[in-house]
């Protein structure tokens, strides 16, 4: 049975334990859940069987101010879950054989220490023999009688094949590489959790048929039941292709869901990667979003009735508009980059869009490239868990042959500022 605290273990076993678990690839670059993990294995030694006050985290783990209200702040129940999915995930893989283990219970803070199961060590001994071990050439079969022991033998070697395999592939060196440490830094706020982040992308609403040519839909003189609501543009659909691959390289799961099937409900419980403006992208109309650079369509002026990025705190150098090429085909084209918190504060929201489909192609490359995601991290800042501050950029996109080939920073604002 798990107990709190580790009398039993006692120290030395424990932080062995600890810096094998701390080292190891699942908690690789996560500094602020090492960091607790840490905290929590020494308030078990020097205080065995108590629970840690969430206040007390707070303050000694993610350095919360000494007005810490856990209503408003819900830090240390995030990591904590995260922490304890974690230590599951570490336990099903890279831990298999290691006799310690290590849990935090649900509703505590605190941990939980206990042997391995003898059983669990028996049966692990024994499935590798399954298909290890040499089996001699069965005799030719005569007539129909050796034809079904044959084929349970052949059935039982397939799944314990398939079960060695799926261990071995969990447990081995991953054939994608290892994302760049510049990259794991820009994306720890959607890989540092178990939960997967859930990739928006944008698909309009428009009439028509693409036979005869499409337009957007206009609520004024369009009947809703003409809608065609399953086409999206190809800086999306590349878009979703450059992170997938980028999620790969960061071990981590994602989740892709068109912008009309994502529910209010969704958006509360997921952090949220959106692909495509809100004028596309409709659902981000009715979430948080930037507050320095908006969308909008012009109004006025030369450019009346196109979609621009407006800025509305200009600092000293920037432009208080930004409107792609007017001309077919494309030679430039503008795009946002923002990372502002979600519905409830603890998820956050990644915002990808450009004024046409190419811009949000080349916005997804941005922060999928080390040369680029080096730039914004010197420009943005980290709290105190090492996480990127919210901030909101606008960058300038060379096009060739409907193609980013491209992009330049000429703008960035610190959420807030």
């Amino acid at each position: 049975m798990a107990v709190t605290g580790v009398s039993s273990p006692g120290r030395e076993p424990l932080e062995t334990q600890i810096a094998k678990i701390v080292h190891s690839d699942v908690l690789k670059g996560s500094e602020s859940l090492c960091r607790l993990l840490r905290y929590l294995a020494d308030q078990s030694l020097e205080h065995p069987g108590a629970s840690v006050k969430e206040y007390q985290i707070a303050i000694d783990v993610f350095s919360r101010p000494a007005d810490f209200d856990p209503r408003l702040d819900s830090t240390v129940r995030v990591q904590t879950s995260r922490l304890r999915s974690k230590l599951s995930e570490y336990y099903a893989v890279a831990g298999l054989e290691d006799r310690m283990i290590v849990e935090i219970p649900k509703g505590s803070y605190s941990l939980a220490v206990h042997p391995r199961p003898p059983q669990l060590d028996s049966l692990r001994a024994t499935e590798p023999l399954l298909v290890e071990q040499p089996h001699p050439e069965p005799p030719p079969p005569s007539g129909n009688i050796a034809i079904w022991p044959l084929s349970f033998l052949c059935v039982g070697l397939a799944v314990a094949l398939l079960y060695v395999t799926l261990i071995q592939r969990k447990t081995s060196t991953p054939s994608v590489p290892e994302a760049p440490a510049s990259l794991r830094t820009f994306w720890k706020t959607f890989v540092d959790t178990p939960d997967q982040p859930w990739i928006i992308f944008s698909n309009a609403e428009f009439v028509g048929r693409p036979e005869t040519g499409m337009r957007y839909f206009d609520p004024k003189r369009d009947d809703r039941g003409l809608i065609l609501d399953h086409y999206t543009g190809v800086g999306e659909v590349t878009a979703v292709h450059e992170l997938d691959h980028l999620f790969q390289q960061l071990h981590h799961e994602v989740v892709v869901k068109r912008g009309r099937l994502l529910s209010m409900d969704d958006a509360k419980s997921h952090d949220l990667i959106f692909i495509g403006s809100p004028s596309e992208n409709l659902t981000l109309r009715d979430l948080p979003t930037t507050q320095e650079f908006v969308f909008r369509t012009a109004d006025k002026g030369p450019r009346k009735g196109d979609l621009g990025i407006f800025n509305l705190k200009p600092k000293s150098g920037e432009d208080s508009t930004w409107f792609g090429s007017p001309q077919i085909p494309i030679a430039e084209d503008y795009a946002l980059i923002g990372l502002v918190p979600g519905i409830t504060n603890a998820q956050w929201v990644l915002i990808l869009a450009g004024t046409t489909t190419i811009g949000t192609h080349a916005a997804v490359e941005y922060v999928c490239r080390t040369q680029t995601v080096d730039k914004l991290l010197r420009r943005v800042g980290r709290s105190t868990t090492g996480e990127l501050m919210s901030f909101e950029a606008v960058i300038r996109v060379k096009v060739s042959h409907g193609v980013p080939v491209g992009s330049e920073l000429v703008a960035l604002h610190a959420r807030g500022s």
